[in-house]
């Protein structure tokens, strides 16, 4: 008789697991619990309710505007889908995480591993998008390096790129600022990237229908903090884990309540009809080109009004608002007028998605 083996590891705590990348639950506890006591020689559990984590750090002003860096690696498969590429989705992914600090970027560096045997002329394709991608937001590539490993050792080419900005003058933008009364803004559909890559990599047809949100949102974030100045608290691309998970993050920093409201909540139904199909939370599910906002009430009209007068935010709409209590939860006015505890991602949804 064959002994029966459990598909999972019953240790999960002794290995890396493909969850700890999906930007939800087990990566946090990965930061929380090991790499950042690690790096920072701090020790114990709380560092994450201490200390919020942004997409990129503002360094002290010395003199002039404040600076601000990020830096993000990209291993998505298939490099190539609807709508962009590992090459423009580099460039993408990057300026956006320095510009939800409320910063305009000014120049990236590319750091490239490529597997032995990768083609030239995909090397040279994703390249060109790269380029034309930094080149499309005003940003300039200004220093790099490339590596080569043997066969095996890479799946065919990973990107980190790293972002440098100068932030707005009066802006002031934290996942910890959200505030009571705060309300909450998205600027366009959910879902689009996530669904487009996995309908690509596995074949499943909808990317006839859809393509990545992926596109730069600094010129976005410089309407908004035009129109809303220091009322404008939070901003934030929910990419890994999705819109549930950035709003989860959200609340446990600030320590409030965010209540949204499905019906507001703009879903293509291409996007629908895959999650549908392959039992997805479209809440969980990846974007590239959207963003939001958490903005004072008497200033939210402004924002909004802003928002649609610029390209890739022409969809954007209220969402919901913030309370003060229950701190640290996400609460969601469903369809059918219920309410329901909505979650951060808590393993590994759709892998390898950026």
């Amino acid at each position: 008789m064959t002994a029966l083996e459990c598909p999972l590891p019953i240790e999960e705590g002794e290995v890396v697991l493909l969850g700890h990348g999906a930007g939800g639950r087990l990566s946090a506890e990965l930061l929380e619990d090991l790499l950042l006591p690690a790096i920072s020689g701090s020790s114990g559990r709380g560092l994450i309710g201490r200390v919020p984590l942004e997409d990129a750090a503002v360094l002290p002003a010395t003199g002039g505007a404040e600076l601000v860096v990020s830096t993000d690696s990209f291993v998505v498969s298939p490099l190539f889908f609807p709508g962009g590429d590992i090459g423009s989705l580099s460039v993408h992914g990057t300026i956006n995480d320095v510009a939800m600090m409320g910063a305009m970027p000014t120049a990236l560096t590319v750091s490239l591993i490529i597997e032995e045997g990768l083609p030239l002329a995909t090397l040279e394709r994703v390249a060109r998008s790269l380029g034309e991608a930094a080149r499309a937001a005003g940003v300039a590539v200004v220093t790099g390096d490339t590596k080569v490993v043997n066969r095996g050792a890479a799946d065919q080419l990973f990107i980190t790129t790293t972002g440098l900005g100068t932030r707005l003058p009066g802006t002031r933008t934290s996942a910890a600022y959200a505030a009571p009364g705060d309300v909450v803004l998205l600027s366009g559909p959910i879902g689009l990237h996530g669904t487009t890559v996995l309908s690509t990599r596995e074949g499943l047809g909808f990317e006839s229908d859809i393509a990545t949100d992926s596109r730069p949102l600094h010129h976005l974030v410089r309407a908004i903090a035009k129109a809303g100045g220091s009322a404008v608290h939070v901003l934030r691309d929910p990419t890994r884990g999705g819109l549930a998970t950035t709003l989860n993050e959200i609340a446990r920093d600030s320590a409030v309540t965010v209540e949204i409201d499905e019906a507001a909540i703009p879903v293509p139904e291409a996007v629908a009809a895959a999650c549908d199909l392959l039992g997805l939370d479209v809440l969980h599910v990846a974007n590239e080109g959207c963003l939001v906002a958490f903005v004072a009430a008497d200033k939210a009209e402004d924002v909004l009004t802003a928002m649609r007068a610029v390209p890739g935010g022409e969809g954007a709409v209220r969402i919901g608002h913030v309370a003060d209590w229950p701190a640290g939860r996400v609460v969601m006015r469903t369809l059918v007028g219920a309410h329901r505890v909505v979650d951060m991602l808590a393993g590994e949804q759709l892998p390898r998605i950026c």
